[in-house]
């Protein structure tokens, strides 16, 4: 008799047990070698960015663009000289689908030019984290890098005389002229300093401003007409009575790609300055020649 009593309990503990398991697939729940988290972690894994690979630096500037940018290459008589000029020289670097650069120099009897293009693309290695989002936070750190003035109406109005009166136009339009030479961020230079005392220039400058003169264009700020972000500095050196030397960055950023151009001037005249517009024109356009080969 009480080995009857042993397995009738036995029996009834394991049909309890099998009405457990059914009711618990009946009512939908999750067995025990399920995973809910996976399904959740892949959806929300980051997308890769548009980039894959870079393009080849040295090939990324066209001869007709390298003509603008480095005038002196024209006046290269060798012709091996010259080709190698046009061929650039590549950044060492381990892996060209990551980062990829190329530099040109070339002087001539008016300046020294030298010209730096650098592709990175970025990838982010956190799964919560896109190609881009990883981009866009290294990019911000080159605007802080870059330490862009903020524009303000007093900046654009400092360039320009006081009109009030006749005698204390001629000493500021002088201060106005030494804090543009002194300047060491993208200030344009006067190309005639002696007609800064000139009294019908000074009076001509009270008047109104000089259309060829804007100190809020060329200064160093954010664009908006350039990939998805993008930035220009200017930088003047000042190195005393030599040739002052300037070098106009521009920066932007598509995608997962950061493209980073330095271009700079050293002018052979002692005291003579680079044109800021200039330099600055030849730059974006570079840049925006890029931009149009990597949405391409």
């Amino acid at each position: 008799m009480q080995r009857k009593a042993y397995v009738s309990g036995v029996a009834a503990l394991l049909a309890a047990l099998l009405a457990g398991c059914t009711g618990g697939s009946d009512d939908g729940g999750t067995t025990d070698d399920s995973n809910p988290g996976e399904a959740g972690t892949a959806t929300a894994a980051a997308q890769p960015g548009r980039y894959d690979s870079l393009p080849q630096a040295c090939g990324s500037v066209g001869r007709s663009t390298l003509d603008s940018l480095l005038p002196g290459i024209r006046e290269v008589a060798d012709e091996t000289q010259r080709e190698a000029v046009y061929a650039g020289e590549a950044t060492l670097t381990y892996d060209t689908d990551r980062k990829a650069g190329c530099r040109w120099k070339v002087s001539s009897a008016e300046a020294t030019d030298h010209l730096f293009v650098d592709f990175e693309r970025v990838v982010s290695y956190d799964n919560a984290v896109s190609d881009d989002n990883q981009a866009e936070t290294l990019f911000a750190g080159k605007v802080t890098a870059a330490d862009l003035p903020a524009p303000t109406a007093s900046e654009t109005g400092s360039a320009q005389p006081t009109p009030s009166t006749g005698t204390a136009t001629g000493t500021s339009t002088t201060t106005g002229t030494s804090t543009t030479a002194g300047t060491s961020k993208g200030a344009p230079a006067s190309p005639n300093p002696s007609a800064s005392t000139s009294p019908s220039a000074s009076a001509s400058t009270s008047a109104s401003p000089s259309p060829s003169v804007t100190p809020a264009d060329l200064q160093p700020r954010l664009l908006d007409d350039l990939g998805d972000e993008a930035f220009v500095d200017d930088a003047l050196s000042s190195s005393g009575s030599t040739a002052k030397q300037r070098t106009v960055t521009v920066a932007f950023r598509t995608s997962n790609v950061i493209v980073t151009i330095q271009y700079e001037e050293q002018p052979a005249t002692v005291g003579a300055v680079p044109d800021s517009k200039e330099m600055q024109d030849r730059a974006r356009k570079l840049a925006a020649q890029i931009a149009d080969s990597l949405a391409g």
